[in-house]
């Protein structure tokens, strides 16, 4: 299979150009952790062609583009999105970003303090260090479960040699996907992908640390913050990316705590008035997954909180869900899903995902079917699969330090 894929859009006046390339933090060690997210800053700062992170910048400001760049666990992305003249320069910016970087030790030295900035501002925020807090206890032990911006102590001390090692193994030609959708001729992009690409046959990328949950017992996971509100994820292993129960889990969220008229949401902010937010996210990677649930809660009621949270999963447990709740799951999803499928480059991120992660892909009228096919007895099926009491995972940012407390909420409500 070539490493490209096309999804041409006449109705738009506009391009998007993505490269995946497959590598993110799960394929760190202890020593290198960040460094994937490291050498994604590194590439913006300059080329033999285009020596600075300013001599880029001003390019691509030229002509009122959009770009960025983003690192996952499991991936690593490059963006442009411009008019659909500029296609070949988005090209031609992308390729040389990435094949061509200098990674100049004084850019190196300067970004260690931007990235340090960066972990300082996630650290700082409850609100985004809740989820990798209740990672790190879900995937114990597992690369997954590290951050993905590394500790302050290994981007210090990190050295170039590290960096290019690191990035020689996994930018191949052979390890990355590029993906254009947009207002394009497509004989015209594969002339332009092949000239600033040299395109090859990819590969699906193997080369990381199965999970495997040897979790036998609840967790509870503090970090001490001198804080107004309690942050709290409850979480369990969810199911893998394109797993027979992805869909349902995902339809579980939406019901639990994926909008305003959720249960949770109902319960514990509408009725009970104990969050000022609380949501369900279900995620998904080639082994494993993570099913959450985050609130902001107030730390005069935690007990009548966490009290209430567990009551209705249990809720659900014993009783399953109504058709009802079924019907406006699908209906909520699929129309969030169509919003998003209006731009040019959420379109070649829904392909590009899929072909990196599985090395095929669905189409958008097979996934919208997939929902309309989710029954309630399957909701029900993987609730019971994942929610069981010697796998629940509780993270907490507050301001105390007592975990037995916690321990004993989950021992006496769930």
């Amino acid at each position: 299979m070539k490493n490209i894929f096309l999804k041409p859009l006449h109705e738009t006046n506009a391009i998007s150009v993505l490269v995946l390339v497959k590598t993110g933090s799960r394929y760190e060690n202890e020593k290198n952790n960040g460094v994937a997210h490291f050498i994604e800053h590194l590439l913006f700062k300059g080329t033999k062609k285009r020596p600075t992170s300013f001599s880029i910048s001003k390019e691509l400001d030229g002509i009122g583009a959009d770009y960025n760049a983003f690192t996952s666990k499991d991936k690593t992305g490059y963006y442009i999105k411009a008019s659909k003249e500029h296609l070949e320069l988005a090209l031609d910016i992308l390729s040389d970003m990435i094949f061509n970087s200098k990674f100049d030790n004084f850019e190196i030295e300067r970004e260690r303090g931007v990235i340090i900035e960066e972990i300082n501002m996630y650290n700082d925020n409850p609100v985004m260090n809740i989820d990798s807090l209740i990672e790190n206890s879900v995937f114990d032990g597992h690369p997954l479960g590290r951050q993905i911006s590394g500790e302050i102590k290994i981007i210090k001390e990190i050295s170039r040699e590290e960096i290019l090692k690191f990035y020689k193994q996994y930018y191949k030609r052979e390890n990355m996907f590029i993906g254009i959708s947009g207002n394009f001729s497509e004989e015209g992009a594969k002339k332009l992908i092949k000239k600033y690409f040299k395109v090859s046959e990819f590969n699906i990328n193997k080369d990381f640390d199965v999970f495997k949950s040897h979790q036998q017992s609840s967790r509870v996971k503090l970090t001490e913050k001198n804080t107004d509100q309690i942050h709290l994820a409850i979480g369990f292993r969810g199911v893998k990316y394109d797993d027979k129960y992805d869909k349902a889990l995902e339809l579980l969220s939406v019901i639990l705590g994926g909008n305003m008229s959720s249960r949770l949401f109902m319960k514990i902010r509408e009725k009970l008035g104990l969050c000022y937010y609380i949501r369900c996210e279900s995620s998904h990677y080639e082994d494993t997954g993570i099913f959450t649930i985050l609130s902001g809660l107030d730390k005069s009621r935690i007990d009548e909180a966490v009290k209430n949270i567990f009551k209705e999963l249990k809720n659900f447990l014993k009783n399953g869900i109504t058709q009802e709740e079924l019907n406006m799951a699908k209906e909520f999803l699929k129309g969030k899903f169509m919003l998003r499928m209006e731009d040019s480059m959420n379109v070649i991120a829904f392909y590009c995902e899929q072909l990196i992660m599985k090395g095929k892909f669905k189409t958008i009228e097979k996934t919208l079917n997939e929902f309309d096919k989710i029954t309630k007895k399957d909701i029900l099926e993987v609730g019971r699969k994942i929610f069981q009491k010697n796998k629940v995972n509780l993270a907490v940012i507050s301001p105390y330090k007592d975990k037995k407390y916690f321990e004993n909420l989950i021992n006496k409500y769930y």
